[in-house]
């Protein structure tokens, strides 16, 4: 289960540049929930990452308002824990919420933007822009 946004805010907060955010974001990645081999579709793949990337995104209407929850999965270790990022970032808010959300805003303010490949960066960009459309469409 992942920690809070807050708390994974602080843990960056007190980690040293390099091997130990890195071995964090790992960490991360492996608290995400397991992610069912059905959901592995094309309708769910992210597009623009340079890994294998899926992201399953589903409002609950019981909810009130309705938020916004998410699954999510890569290939690769890294990119699993820039999944696991993003989504505390945006799992459990409302659409609109969701449309307030800058990921580059918080990896800039953890110190782990500057570290970022351009290729990681487009797709944490590509990540963070699905589940914006995403709870977009979803809310209408």
């Amino acid at each position: 289960m992942l920690p809070p946004i807050a708390t994974i805010i602080d843990n960056f907060s007190i980690l040293d540049e390099g091997p130990d955010r890195y071995e964090y974001l790992i960490e991360l990645g492996r608290a995400l929930p397991p992610f069912p081999d059905d959901l592995l579709t094309e309708e769910n793949r992210v597009h623009g990452c340079e890994s294998q990337v899926w992201v399953e995104s589903r409002l609950d209407p019981a909810e009130a308002p309705p938020r916004l929850h998410l699954r999510g999965t890569s290939d690769s270790v890294i990119t699993k824990g820039l999944i696991a990022l993003v989504m505390a970032l945006h799992d459990g808010k409302t659409p609109e919420e969701i449309g307030r959300v800058d990921v580059f805003k918080v990896f800039k303010e953890i110190g782990l933007g500057a570290h970022l490949t351009s290729k990681r960066s487009n797709g944490v960009r590509s990540m963070a822009e699905r589940i914006h459309r995403d709870a977009a469409r979803l809310a209408a």
